[in-house]
């Protein structure tokens, strides 16, 4: 395999991921939607700026869930106010529109030629009855009083004017958008400033990560079970531990490490609606890490580590070099996804970040069950029957992972093509906690084949002179006290010494004949 590409992207990643964190730092470090200055753009005859997008849960009073606006000031160019005079009254209007991801279609109207328009024109008041030089907004079907729109006035030739805080009451539960929009032409070059807080019924985590919390509960008990059955096995025959079962115990103690980790930094989240950019950092790299090094496992095991060959001699700085590289992938990825300012609606810049894990994951197969082929040739050929046999289980288990893997990823392609607009939100989670589900299903195997034991050394390297005879008299003896492990190599021997007696005999008779 030609591994000088590996090289080029481990230094691109590098740089890359220097390059985010410089910016990342720069930036919002809460969950709450923070502004700073951030300018408008045009869209169709209108100037807009996204103002957050996330899945709320209802409440019966509409006291607990809500998007609160806090210290939202619009600032216009000195051009654009010094064309009005001091004792004018309302001088530009900016409208803030929240709607529901199913009323969509109620905001805007179609204008001659099929052009979708935000902002009334002439031609539309005529038609439409809408008022010209404001968002055209149609009542929704299941709430009158839906989408909300309201109206921030710039007074005389002020340069800024702010908002009223407020609270909006969710009283349905749905996938809610923000968006800021000013319909008057001379407003052109408007930014804004200030925060929104968007909050659930039972915290401040977006909706579509609330049912992350309890997963992260459910699967760090699911690791600390594992970790003690395995250290249990691990500290009573720690005298035959194999190298590959303390890598095994790294990933076990890093899995259980990370889960802890989330559910930490999700229930810190929820009860202060902030995100420390630090914090959420480290959670992501101990992710990565753990990913990276049971990726490296995986691919060690494939090789026969310690079981067909002693080390990996000239691979070590090849298998290493794409850990590496892998690490700085996830790394970059996972960060992107997760830390910073937080909408349920993901960017263009994951997909693109998507493509070099997916690469290397796919060669990572490859080199796998390359690997694996290789290894189990080696076991047949010296009849090593208790370590083919686990190595067959071991494969038959990684392609169930990689036939699992490959039917989710096609139905995850089909649940976000078929939900263009995040309005199946609640079930999103699903997405992420099944690669973790997976991942220890797939650890579960490896730890129940290289389980410590009494008879941990079958597993391990040894000379092709007499290992398939001490493999044998392990697998009889296997559960049983030393003592009977001697008995039976004893007996062994005085069989053994009774062939070559009796093989002597036979040659003497047969020397007498000749004779």
């Amino acid at each position: 395999m030609d591994f000088s590409f590996l090289h080029k992207t481990t230094s691109i990643l590098i740089l890359a991921l220097i390059s985010f964190l410089f910016l990342l730092f720069q930036s919002s470090n809460a969950s709450i939607h923070t502004y700073d200055n951030n300018p408008f753009r045009d869209v169709g005859n209108s100037a807009l700026l996204p103002g957050g997008s996330e899945g709320l849960a209802a409440s019966l009073d509409g006291s607990r869930s809500f998007i609160r606006f806090e210290n939202v000031t619009f600032w216009r160019t000195k051009a654009a106010a010094d064309e009005h005079s001091e004792m004018e009254h309302s001088t530009g209007l900016v409208q803030v529109v929240i709607f529901e991801a199913a009323d969509r279609n109620n905001i805007g109207g179609s204008a001659y030629g099929g052009q979708r328009s935000i902002c009334c024109t002439p031609d539309l008041a005529k038609l439409e009855g809408c008022k010209q030089g404001e968002v055209i907004r149609m009542p929704s079907a299941t709430d009158i009083n839906w989408p909300i729109v309201l109206n921030v006035q710039f007074s005389g030739n002020y340069l800024s004017t702010k908002m009223d805080n407020v609270d909006v009451p969710i009283t349905k539960t749905g996938m809610y958008n923000l968006f800021f929009i000013a319909c008057d032409p001379k407003l052109k070059g408007l930014v804004m400033s200030g925060k929104t807080i968007w909050k659930n019924p039972n915290g401040y985590l977006p909706g579509r990560m609330a049912p992350l919390m309890n997963f992260y509960v459910y699967m760090s008990l699911a690791y600390v079970v594992l970790s003690v059955i395995w250290f249990i096995q691990y500290v009573r025959y720690w005298k035959d531990i194999l190298q590959l079962q303390h890598c095994i115990t790294a990933v076990i103690t890093l899995g259980l490490f990370e889960m802890i980790l989330w559910f930490s930094e999700y229930a810190n989240f929820n009860n202060t609606g902030i995100r420390p950019v630090v914090i959420t950092t480290w959670v992501v790299t101990v992710g990565a890490v753990r990913k990276s090094l049971t990726r490296l496992l995986i691919l060690c095991v494939s090789m026969g580590y310690g079981v067909v060959r002693p080390t990996l001699g000239g691979l070590t700085s090849k298998v290493l070099l794409l850990g590496a590289t892998y690490f700085l992938a996830s790394e970059l990825l996972d960060i992107t996804e997760f830390v910073g300012t937080i909408s349920d609606i993901s960017g263009r810049a994951r997909l693109f970040l998507v493509l070099p894990v997916a690469f290397l994951d796919a060669f990572l197969i490859l080199w796998i069950f390359t690997s694996l082929s290789k290894t189990l040739e080696q076991l047949q050929a010296k009849r090593s029957s208790i370590k083919l046999d686990i190595y067959r289980k071991f494969s038959n288990a990684l392609a169930v992972t990689v036939i699992a893997s490959v039917i989710w990823i096609a139905y995850e392609v089909y649940f976000k093509a078929t939900d263009p607009f995040n309005e199946r939100w609640q079930s999103a989670w699903i997405i992420t906690a099944f690669w973790d589900v997976l991942a220890f299903a797939l650890l579960c195997v490896i730890c129940y084949l290289w389980a410590p034991s009494q008879n941990s050394q079958r597993y391990a390297y040894s000379e092709e002179v007499g290992e398939e005879y001490d493999e044998e008299t392990q697998s009889l003896t296997r559960g049983k006290p030393e003592g009977d492990l001697s008995l039976v190599k004893q007996e062994k021997k005085e069989k053994d010494a009774g062939v070559t007696a009796n093989i002597s005999d036979e040659d003497d008779v047969e020397e007498d004949k000749r004779e």
